[in-house]
Order: structure tokens, then sequence, then C-alpha cells
């Protein structure tokens, strides 16, 4: 289930160049009313938004804002800068609709927690895997490591115990662990708290079934991809 809400209500009441990112209070929020803090051609900031942009391996939502295409996301320091498919008709003050590619922000998030999982088994249970890149789509994840021999006698027990933290239903915390950089974490009581700044689950089974699968991407690296099986 996704929401809706108008946050053009608190217009005013916070400074405008920054970007109010609702996506981390509710990141099941699928549309928002807000008010626009910024136009330059065809680049628009917004005093709220739910629209993610790129971060951490996880891809940018898809979707509009005020019925135009966003076509880029970018962060910029605590700002967030959408490009759109075509000048806008609105302007600085006008409230405007965002609205995400809903489906495809649920996969990412369960996606995200899944890689996220899988990455702090191999941590915790070899300390020679040093993880050199990570990549969340909304059809896979994937996780590369710097390792000297194939990955794929450990890919059972590894996807077993993903698998049986995900059917825990265990709650998702996910806070910050510093304000003023907007620095965040998630957290699973009793398994890990993570570094992480992406749109997160409230519980882990939302996650469903998922199938890991190894690819060899060069000499010393490896790559796991995870998938949802459902």
């Amino acid at each position: 289930m996704f929401y809706r809400i108008d946050c053009s209500l608190f217009f005013g009441q916070k400074d405008v160049t920054m970007t109010e990112k609702v996506f981390w209070t509710n990141p099941y929020l699928a549309e928002l009313t807000s008010h626009v803090s910024r136009v330059d051609g065809s680049e628009v900031e917004l005093s709220h938004t739910i629209f993610y942009a790129e971060s951490g391996g996880q891809e940018s939502d898809q979707g509009t804002i005020g019925g135009i295409d966003v076509v880029k996301a970018s962060k910029s320091g605590t700002r967030i800068i959408y490009q759109l498919a075509s000048l806008p008709t609105f302007t600085v003050g006008d409230k405007v609709v965002t609205v995400i590619d809903w489906p495809r922000r649920y996969a990412l998030m369960k996606l995200h927690f899944a890689a996220e999982v899988v990455l702090e088994i191999f941590t915790q249970r070899f300390a020679d895997f040093d993880k050199i890149g990570a990549h969340i789509s909304a059809d896979k994840s994937r996780i590369d490591f710097a390792c000297p021999h194939s990955i794929t006698p450990l890919l059972y027990d590894i996807r077993a115990e993903a698998q049986q933290l995900i059917d825990a239903d265990l709650a998702i915390e996910s806070q910050f662990s510093d304000p003023l950089v907007e620095r965040r974490f998630w957290k699973v009581a009793g398994f890990a708290q993570v570094p992480c700044g992406g749109t997160h689950l409230r519980r882990t089974s939302e996650v469903g079934r998922i199938a890991l699968k190894r690819k060899n991407v060069g000499k010393g690296k490896e790559r796991v991809e995870i998938r949802l099986a459902d």
C-alpha cells in the first residue's frame, strides 16, 4: 500500500534552500503535494520531496513533477535537483504534485534491503572479503567483492541465513545518526546496524523470497546478484 500527502501546508516553516526528504520519514508515499523552491530552465527544486535521487548504489526513482517527466535527479549537499523533460509551466512558490512509480520504488526497497543483508552476512563471516562496488536496480541488486576465489560454494548457506532473517518478520529501524549532515542508518535488533541513506522497508518479511547468483567479473573480483524469487 502506498500513500499520498500534501506538504504544501508546511511551506515557510523550513529553509527553502534545503529539500525536506519525505522519502526518509515515509518511504511508502507515492504522491506528494509541495511547493516549488527553485526553477532554472528545466531544473527545479522542491520544498519537500518523495523523489529519491541516486545515492549509495540505489537508482533514482522514476515519475513526474507537475505532470512532467523527471529525466534526472541529483544530490547537491542537502539539496536535490530535478531535471525535467520539458520547461515547466509552474514557477517558484507554486504548488506541484509529485508522483513516483510506486511498484518500481517498492522493488528497489526490497532489493536494497536484501543486498544489505547479504553483504552484512558476508562481512560478518569473512574478514577477507572487501566490497568494491554495489548497485540496486528494480530487477536485481548486486555486490562486488575483491576476492581471490569463487564464492559459489558459499552462496547456499549465505542465502539460507539471509532468508531466515527475512522470514523472521523483524522490525527495521531507520533513523538519523547525524541529522546535521543527513547521515542515516538502518538497524535490525540482534543482527546489525548499518550506515545507509536509502529508502527502507518497515519489516524484513516484505522482501519475500530471494535468489542469489555468482558472476565472475575479472581476476580477483567476484559478484553476487540478488533477485526476488516471488
